[in-house]
């Protein structure tokens, strides 16, 4: 029989995420700091207008690009948080969560040989979905003395004549960095300048402590080169709700809403109806959760420095990504250990790329209680490795 499988799909590695959380389900007594995950129920508002439009008999497909409700909810909020405007008749459209919206950006605007650039440590799907769509991933490798933010020197290091698309992953999973709107307004000039497109992934736009957000989408001249990708997963804990939404100049969103058609024919009704509610009247919510999540992010930052762990201070979303190398092992090594002595499941820094080497990941999207005895079990494993690494 000859071969069915696609040599393309193939020469995708899995995700380096699940490994540990497959073994993880198995193990009595583990706690899990890895899975980038509110801990929160969905807000009883928006689990309530679900319920409601499912009592109204609200079980048929909406239109390809979604409800008119949500988009004009999409438009006041992007407007009223970030000072950007869209047209929600042509300029949004909704999917099924931020990845799908991915997905379909990169394969609606790559030609095959087209280079992508995109600044790792860094979520995932991005390399998986440029080439899936034929482009050429083109990795620019974030450091710690910069806060793993994009720095132009660096920027400019990678683009080239065949340099199309830059991806913009900020706030940052899994570093917890941002970048501030001076520091955009450089990668903006460098952007117009090179004639090149961004793909920003906003999903932690209302998880930063300290800062406001800034969209690189609201600078002069940019909003005609960016496609701005959010959702409700992380803001409003409806990560099984399953959406987000893209926003995007009407020549690129005419062809991602042709693949979305073809391939999804669109997002869930029930969930869209709920996230009207989310946009409309979540406000409350999202600040009562950011600061939950500041709380614990003190907390954990304050654990890492009495156990002696080297942690840059992370200003958005909810991970911290302390620096374990003094401990002689790779992340890979350093995370199964932890997880075989003390069953505390990290993900290793190099499931976010190569340069997460020396760095794990830990999600502080769990319970003070949980993170007080995950970091007590951190504590202990530090404390009999720490003599080890010569």
């Amino acid at each position: 029989m000859r071969n069915p499988l696609s040599d393309k799909i193939v020469s995708i590695p899995p995700s380096g995420i699940r490994k540990f959380f497959d073994i993880v389900n198995e193990m009595e007594g583990a706690i899990s700091l890895g899975v980038g995950e509110p801990d929160f129920d969905t807000p009883w508002h928006i689990r309530e207008e679900g319920i409601y439009s499912l009592e109204k008999g609200r079980t048929f497909y909406t239109s390809n690009a979604g409800l008119k409700q949500l988009k004009d909810e999409i438009c006041n909020y992007l407007k009223r948080r970030f000072e950007v405007s869209y047209d929600p008749d042509t300029e949004i459209m909704v999917t099924v969560g931020g990845s799908e919206a991915i997905d379909v950006a990169m394969r609606a605007m790559l030609n095959p040989g087209d280079e992508v650039l995109i600044p790792q440590p860094s979520y995932v799907s991005y390399l998986p979905c440029v080439t899936l769509a034929d482009g050429v991933p083109v990795i620019i490798e974030l450091e710690e003395k910069d806060q793993f933010k994009l720095t132009p020197e660096k920027l400019l290091e990678k683009i080239t004549d065949k340099t199309k698309i830059l991806v913009l992953p900020f706030p940052n999973n899994p570093t917890g960095a941002i970048m501030e709107k001076h520091e955009l307004e450089e990668i903006a000039k460098i952007v117009i300048e090179k004639d090149l497109f961004v793909v920003t992934d906003e999903i932690y736009s209302e998880l930063t402590y300290q800062r406001k957000h800034a969209t690189i989408a609201a600078f002069p001249g940019m909003k005609e080169r960016t496609v701005l990708i959010n959702g409700f997963s992380k803001s409003y804990a409806m990560t099984g709700w399953r959406l987000g939404y893209a926003a995007a100049p009407d020549l690129i969103l005419k062809q991602m809403l042709k693949i979305h058609q073809y391939a999804i024919m669109c997002a869930p009704t029930t969930s869209q109806y709920a996230a009207v509610s989310a946009l409309k009247n979540g406000d409350p919510d999202v600040e009562m959760m950011r600061e939950s999540y500041d709380q614990r992010r003190r907390f954990l930052l304050n654990a890492f420095r009495e156990m002696g762990i080297d942690c840059f201070e992370p200003l958005g979303a909810f991970y911290t990504f302390p620096n374990i190398s003094r401990f002689g092992m790779t992340s890979e090594e350093f995370a199964t250990k932890l997880l075989m002595e003390e069953k505390v499941a990290v993900v290793p820094g190099t499931a976010f790329g190569a340069c997460g080497e020396g760095f794990v990941r830990i999600s502080y999207a769990y319970s003070l209680k949980s993170l007080k005895e995950a970091l007590s079990r951190i504590e202990r494993f530090v404390k009999r490795h720490d003599g080890k690494a010569e």
